[in-house]
């Protein structure tokens, strides 16, 4: 990595890798720095620089989904590995008024909502204690769906009503998360769209030319 980025190369990390590539970089960018995770590197000036592209990623493709401002929006984040780190770090990033946090393991979610969200997050210890309530949007950032016969990661029922749904996860196949959602009449969408987003934002950290969206889009379908 740190050969190729001071040959004047860059490129992109996946897991596992991402959380050791940010303690390896000399640069880090605020999202690095805020999620502990870097996805994105390149060299300049000798050194080589690092960005995590799943926080601008998210909150290119939220903007797109949403049809406009998220400003004020009450969210539900699934989750509490790297993915809900950049999710939650979008969300406050985009004016989110609030954003609660759900995962089976409590601890972890704490540890979430301590490092990024401060008073703006709120960790949820039980599904249940949801019964309810109302959500702009809930957001899956689990891995929960990777597989055709993986179960929703969440009731819906559960809920009042969720304004949209967002499923981080994407493939060949329609997940789970997504079919539930929609069976309920609820707006969604997969991980399809901040996959693209992501890898433009890295494209334009390497070089001055725009993204070409359109063709990325393309690749991936």
């Amino acid at each position: 990595m740190r050969g190729l980025a001071l040959a004047g190369g860059g490129g992109n990390i996946t897991l596992p890798h991402k959380e050791k590539a940010a303690a390896i970089v000399d640069v880090s960018s605020e999202a690095v720095r805020r999620t502990g995770a870097c996805n994105t590197f390149w060299g300049q000036d000798g050194k080589v620089h690092g960005d995590n592209t799943d926080v601008e990623g998210f909150r290119r493709a939220l903007r797109i989904f949403v049809d406009g401002p998220s400003q004020g929006i009450r969210a539900l984040v699934l989750g509490a590995g790297g993915a809900a780190r950049a999710t939650l770090l979008g969300l406050l990033e985009e004016g989110a008024g609030e954003v609660l946090v759900y995962n089976r393991t409590s601890e972890r979610a704490q540890a979430v909502a301590r490092r990024i969200g401060g008073q703006r997050a709120r960790v949820v210890p039980l599904m249940e204690e949801l019964g309810g309530e109302r959500f702009d949007i809930v957001i899956n950032t689990t891995r929960v769906g990777l597989n055709p016969d993986d179960p929703a990661p969440i009731d819906f029922e559960i809920l009042d009503r969720a304004g949209a749904a967002m499923d981080l996860v994407y493939g060949k196949h329609q997940t789970s998360f997504v079919n539930a959602a929609e069976r309920l009449g609820i707006r969604a969408t997969d991980g399809m769209e901040m996959l693209v987003q992501q890898g433009a934002v890295s494209f334009e950290s390497w070089g001055s030319k725009p993204a070409p969206i359109e063709l990325m889009r393309d690749a991936v379908r």
